[in-house]
């Protein structure tokens, strides 16, 4: 046994296990299981061309290697990346923990109190600090927050606007560079107008629905919002403001002034840059555009005893509910990252971020002081922490860069400085070291930050913040590493037991692959630094898009979408934009399966498109004779097919190829969704089956680990007549040579977590990678034959095989009173999160074990779902109270005095013993949804306040 293989580390049935295995399925190989699983005309003739396999220690060596080309400079460029101190305590307790980066979604909420909690204090920080009455759990960056916001007031236009069909939206100049480049890429898909201009000149005209201001501007310069957005309400215009969170300490909350949006980033709060990524955004705005909100709201609810619990609230407004009448796409949050950010707040508390930004902005002054003094003239006249010069910025970036700082150069006369809460007095007389140098001047010594208030009188902050006790009590390390792991206790992740999430792939985020993460040449690096800087990230990023190039057997990949639907968004972007260089304007019907997720017809019609819906068959496969026909139908008009393959339904469709070509042959192009990559890799492609572009979840098939709800990262691989219109940046040049407009504020997205994908592949190799795949396809039918005669499996492949996922039919248990939801609550109390509830289809689990877990959990999970098959078959419609309906079980109903239930208490919290050796409990009971929507709470406010009487 080679223990230096990688692989074998990662997969997780041993060979002996393997062959027990294939004799339950009934088969005498592997390579023959995968024969009567997958076509043989989509199958892969070679091997995949990639590198061999590194073991471990290799991989941290070549990579410890790599990250010395990248080079850590002082950075002050500002554009909303900004150096930060992540706290020790933080960064051991979560960022490095797998009880918070395995956890998945919080869809099952009473085994997600923790990661509930923490992201209630996320909402609760950023709506004070906000003053709006209503924040999200975070969007994935501050550029796509703003984008949907201008989407949220283009909604909800009053009634007369949408009549006359009002459509100009207003964007202040002084707007960040890429959230403009996003703005353009929404904007014109749905119709909406942008002008850009000047805030002073703005004539607040009727022909406007919204305008979006930056406050601080990119400049740093602080405008009177207030004045704008009085004049704004007056002529009926709602004005989001994309706000600099560190600086909302100081200044006014823009709820205070009337904005019906805030919109920004929470990388200040000891989040590393990353090169971009990955960061929580934030999004807060009023309850009255509550159903309208992007992205996942945390509420305030009750359980079955009436005690209080958390949930996702509101989920009815939901892109999977709403499908191609969503107001977004958006399907994840940065969980992982807004629950950082919150316990940055947490553990600085108010007095402690006063004290940060204080020196921020005295540093920012005491600097503009010494500058000036050596004839530098500042204009900026009122600002938080940056400085504009003006000067001749060649020179300044000459001495600049030999003395290994960055600014940020606007033009040629124009140099911007901005400050940050690493700064110390030492760097300060480094920077004026280097403008006395290019005075020709002796330079001027500081010995402290001098206090100062430059900020715009009416601008200052008067309003409270934080003054909840969650924000004045964990402030030693002791009190806060103790409060990280009571609410890591509350949840249930892969670290404790399998969580066989279909069509989400929670397979292993390996140590050796999460270890660089914390690396300082790796977290510290500015997404718009000069090229030389980030050689390191170059050499990843580059080899990353080959390695998914070849993977997917395309011609180009772009690692911009920093989620999958954004990579939706991204393919379908990019189809629009093939299109138009072809004339072919008018081409914008989409045909979308019935049985798809339900971001595809959201990133849809958020593309400009017209979604057309083509039927399923009984066994769950595409209706080709439907889908030729509309094909055919709107051949004039078609732009592409969404297709997502192996199909949701869990079963590898032998008419895949007739399907791409039925599209082909009608002047469309075929976008495959890479939820289900994990089934393809090595065996088939993409390209082999007849797609020209396809994004994939480097969460889900590539081991990023889904961080309790995100990060995510969603990049777009493309056949060769796409590849010129992959995505740009407007600051750092990146994608095809006729790039479309930004889809992500980073040039590469989440950069520093594509370091976990680039890792899986490096110490896979081909034939781990390969192999990888047959192993999830075996774990799923190994589960699918020991299911068999409890349970039915919906749908299979034409020789009775699962793919690397399978669908459980319990809508027939209706008939003994039992709902789907009832068995997924059961699970708990055998230690299990529950599979994919009524996805895709109404009354049934998806169950995707991947190849990472083993035969003894794969078994342990069985024996758990014959055992509540049997539960199932004793209880009654008449009969309410059972084992199941009343699932989960906490701690506290058994150990309760008295005991009502017509079974034993041993049978609630026992029913196996192998759950006697590692119980896990849930800590509330289960959750009423249904009272959480009635009574929206999104913020720390106590329960008692909001209980009926």
């Amino acid at each position: 046994m080679n223990t230096n293989t990688f692989a074998l580390r990662h997969i997780g049935p041993r060979e002996e296990d393997q062959k027990q295995m294939l004799k339950t399925i009934g088969v005498d190989s592997l390579d023959q299981l995968i024969y009567e699983t997958i076509p043989d005309d989509i199958r892969l003739q070679k091997e995949l061309d990639l590198n061999e396999a590194m073991s471990e220690q290799e991989y941290l060596d070549h990579l410890n290697e790599v990250s010395n080309k990248n080079k850590v400079y002082k950075t002050y460029i500002g554009l909303g990346y900004h150096p930060t101190i992540l706290p020790a305590v933080i960064q051991r307790n979560i960022l490095e923990n797998p009880g918070w980066y395995t956890a998945y979604t919080p869809y099952q909420a009473e085994i997600a109190q923790g990661r509930l909690e923490a992201l209630l204090n996320f909402q609760t920080m950023i709506s004070d600090l906000t003053g709006m009455e209503l924040a999200n759990a975070s969007l994935l960056d501050e550029s796509t927050a703003a984008a949907e916001a201008m989407s949220l007031l283009f909604a909800v236009r009053e009634r007369e606007q949408k009549k006359n069909k009002v459509n100009k939206f207003f964007v202040s100049e002084n707007i960040l560079p890429q959230t403009l480049s996003l703005l353009e890429t929404r904007s014109n898909p749905i119709g909406v107008e942008l002008v850009v201009g000047k805030e002073e000149d703005f004539d607040f005209s009727s022909e406007f629905f919204g305008a979006i201001l930056q406050y601080p501007g990119k400049d740093g310069q602080i405008t009177d919002i207030e004045t704008f957005i009085a004049k704004a309400k007056d002529a009926q215009i709602k004005v989001a403001v994309a706000a600099d969170i560190l600086s909302l300490v100081k200044l006014e909350a823009p709820g205070k002034f009337g904005a019906d949006v805030v919109v920004g980033t929470t990388q200040r709060f000891g989040i590393p840059m990353g090169y971009g990524g990955p960061h929580a955004a934030y999004f807060a705005t009023k309850e009255a555009y509550k159903r309208d909100i992007p992205g996942r709201i945390i509420g305030v609810t009750k359980d079955a005893n009436g005690n209080r619990a958390l949930r996702m609230a509101l989920q009815t407004r939901e892109q999977h509910i709403k499908r191609d009448r969503a107001t977004s796409n958006i399907c994840t949050a940065q969980v992982l990252l807004a629950v950082m950010a919150g316990m940055y707040a947490v553990y600085h508390g108010p007095k402690g971020l006063e004290f940060i930004a204080n020196n921020v902005h005295n540093a920012a002054s005491t600097l503009a002081d010494a500058l000036e003094k050596l004839g530098f003239k500042q204009t900026n006249t009122s600002y938080f922490d940056t400085l504009q010069i003006k000067t001749k910025a060649k020179k300044v970036r000459k001495a600049a860069l030999k003395k290994k700082v960055n600014f940020f150069y606007p033009d040629k006369e124009t140099v911007t400085i901005s400050l940050n809460e690493t700064t110390t007095v030492k760097d300060l007389n480094h920077i004026i070291s280097i403008f006395a140098e290019v005075a020709k001047k002796e330079t001027i010594t500081v010995s402290s930050f001098t206090e100062a208030n430059k900020i715009q009188k009416g601008l200052e902050r008067k309003t409270e913040f934080l003054t909840l006790d969650v924000f004045n009590t964990h402030h030693s390390e002791t009190e806060l590493m103790r409060y990280i792991k009571k609410l890591e206790r509350k949840d249930l992740s892969l670290n404790h037991s399998m969580i066989s999430l279909g069509s989400c792939t929670m397979k292993l985020n390996a140590a050796a692959e999460m270890l660089p993460l914390s690396w300082n040449k790796w977290g510290n690096i500015h997404p718009f630094v000069p090229l030389k800087q980030a050689k390191g990230y170059t050499t990843v990023l580059r080899e990353l898009e080959e390695q998914l190039t070849e993977i997917t057997g395309f011609a180009a990949t772009s690692l911009q979408p920093n989620s999958g639907a954004q990579g939706e968004f991204a393919g379908l972007m990019v189809i629009r934009a093939y299109h138009e260089s072809r004339g072919d304007h008018h081409r914008n019907i989409c045909l979308i399966p019935s049985s798809a997720h339900g971001t595809n017809p959201a990133s849809a019609v958020m593309a400009g498109m017209k979604v057309v819906v083509t039927k399923s068959t009984e066994e769950g496969n595409i209706d080709v004779e439907d889908l030729r026909e509309k094909a055919i139908l709107h051949k004039d008009n078609l732009s592409c097919l969404m297709v997502t393959y192996p199909s949701t339904h869990g079963v590898y469709e032998a008419s895949i190829k007739e399907i791409t070509k039925i599209i082909h042959d009608n002047g469309g192009q075929v976008y495959m969704d890479g939820a289900n990559m994990n089934a393809q890799v090595g065996l088939t492609n993409p390209g082999n089956i007849g797609a020209d572009v396809c994004h994939l979840n480097l969460h889900k098939t590539f081991a990023i680990p889904h961080g309790g709800g995100g990060p995510g990262v969603g990049p777009i691989c493309v056949a060769k007549q796409l590849a010129p219109f992959l995505p740009g940046n407007p600051v750092v040049k990146t994608g095809g040579k006729n790039a479309i407009s930004a889809i992500s504020s980073a040039p590469f997205g989440s950069a520093l977590v594509c370091l976990i994908s680039y890792g899986y592949i490096k110490m896979l190799g081909a034939k781990g990678l390969t192999n990888s795949t047959k192993v999830a396809i075996l774990n799923a039918n190994y589960i699918k034959t020991r299911l068999e005669g409890h349970f039915d499996t919906l749908y299979s492949g034409e020789r009775g095989r699962a793919a690397h996922e399978m669908i459980v039919d319990c809508r027939a248990f209706k008939a003994n009173g039992i709902e789907v939801s009832d068995i997924a609550k059961r699970l708990m109390d055998y230690g299990f999160h529950a599979p994919t509830v009524s996805f895709p289809v109404a009354g049934t689990l998806m169950i995707e074990p991947t190849e990472s877990e083993s035969k003894p959990e794969i078994d342990r999970f069985c024996d758990a779902l014959v055992s509540i098959r049997k539960e199932i078959d004793n209880a009654t419609k008449e009969d309410e109270v059972n084992v199941l309906k009343n699932a989960p079980h906490t701690l506290d109903m058994l150990t309760a005095s008295d005991w009502d239930f017509p079974y034993s208490r041993e049978t609630a919290a026992y029913p196996l013993d192998f759950v006697k050796d590692n119980k896990f409990w849930p800590t509330v009971r289960r959750v009423d949804d249904a009272y959480g929507d009635r009574n929206l709470i999104c913020t720390c406010a106590p329960i008692e306040e909001y209980m009926d009487a």
